[in-house]
């Protein structure tokens, strides 16, 4: 027994060590909205990434692109559609030097369905699994279930284990990322038990505080009504409490702002997963951060990337920012130099 303990040992060292040099690798990522726009239904049409989106990218300093994909939300007559687009994407980061995650967006995993919808995730795993078995470990990571909803803690990690459980029936070696549930939340994933494998990059999202980032977002509902939210907090700035956010949660997160509006509240929150990460010794990715750009002035924004960005550095933690081309892109107007202001430069440079 003994002696079975000391052999697998050095293996499994080796290959956590993989995992956090492949975690590394991700950082100064970014997210590109296209494949997950289920409101969008020529989505596949649009072919989004360009040749000149990918030189783009790189001007910028970004190392690695993540891919949500609405998988659930298409067709049987779209879904070898859908595919070809992905292999294309995977095809084109291998073509221009980017490492390239492919984040499974938008499920349908609940408390009532798990037993059912499980099976259904896994399959789609099995089908990604065995069309990208060839490709490079150190390029291509599988994120196994974009921002579990808010449901039996104990109901994610079962279904996390069976979906890792049958990738590596197939494919032991590619990295895989996950999180925690309540939507990736950095208080879940302190709780979260790691899972007996070697080769994970442990995930979590960092929108805090939520009343900044979100203000106004309508399919977040009445608690971000309140908009006008500068960052960091200034008293003399402050906008009143906007009355639809009253008896919401919106109601204490304003009242909370002037302590929460400031670098030191993203140190501290970031600090909860760093702590848990350095109790397992696992890498951490921040998969997702970055600010709604309807609301949010300009500067506000510029100042909360910055901050974020170089309080991931300084805790060692890779990041990926949400996003090149949606509604919290960093640019004023579609993706181009001339549409980037420089504070948004500035922010995203040097830090990470």
């Amino acid at each position: 027994m003994t002696t079975s303990v000391a052999k697998s040992r050095p293996i499994l060292q080796q290959d956590r060590a993989i995992a956090f040099n492949r975690a590394k690798s991700l950082n100064n990522g970014i997210s590109i909205s296209w494949l997950e726009q289920t409101w969008n239904e020529s989505s596949l049409a649009q072919n989004a990434i360009k040749k000149s989106d990918f030189l783009l990218l790189k001007k910028l300093g970004f190392k690695s692109i993540r891919l949500p994909v609405a998988f659930t939300s298409f067709s049987h007559t779209t879904i070898t559609q859908l595919f070809t687009c992905v292999d294309k994407v995977v095809e084109q980061c291998d073509t221009y030097g980017f490492r390239l995650v492919i984040d499974y967006h938008y499920g349908r995993l609940s408390d009532n369905n798990y037993l059912t919808e499980t099976p259904r995730i896994i399959d789609l795993w099995l089908k990604l699994t065995k069309r990208y078995r060839s490709a490079d470990y150190n390029n291509l990571f599988f994120e196994i279930y974009n921002e579990p909803p808010h449901i039996n803690p104990k109901v994610w990690k079962d279904a996390a284990y069976n979906i890792v459980t049958a990738i590596r029936k197939i494919d032991k070696q590619r990295t895989l990322i996950i999180g925690a549930s309540n939507y990736n939340s950095i208080y879940e994933l302190s709780r979260f038990e790691r899972l007996a494998d070697e080769n994970i990059i442990y995930t979590f999202h960092f929108y805090e505080p939520f009343f900044f980032t979100h203000q106004g977002a309508s399919w977040v509902g009445d608690q971000v009504a309140t908009t006008g939210v500068s960052f960091p907090y200034n008293a003399e700035n402050f906008p009143a409490l906007n009355p639809k956010a009253k008896n919401t949660p919106g109601q204490s997160n304003y009242q909370m702002y002037p302590r929460d509006g400031n670098e030191q509240s993203i140190n501290d929150k970031l600090q909860i997963v760093k702590n848990w990460a350095l109790k397992y010794d696992v890498p951490l990715i921040c998969g997702e951060y970055g600010v709604y750009n309807k609301y949010a002035d300009l500067d506000s924004r510029c100042r909360y990337i910055k901050a974020v960005r170089k309080a991931l550095k300084r805790l060692d933690i890779p990041g990926m920012l949400w996003a090149y081309n949606d509604s919290f892109s960093l640019f004023n107007g579609g993706p181009a130099m001339g549409n980037l202001p420089s504070c948004m430069m500035d922010a995203i440079s040097g830090t990470q």
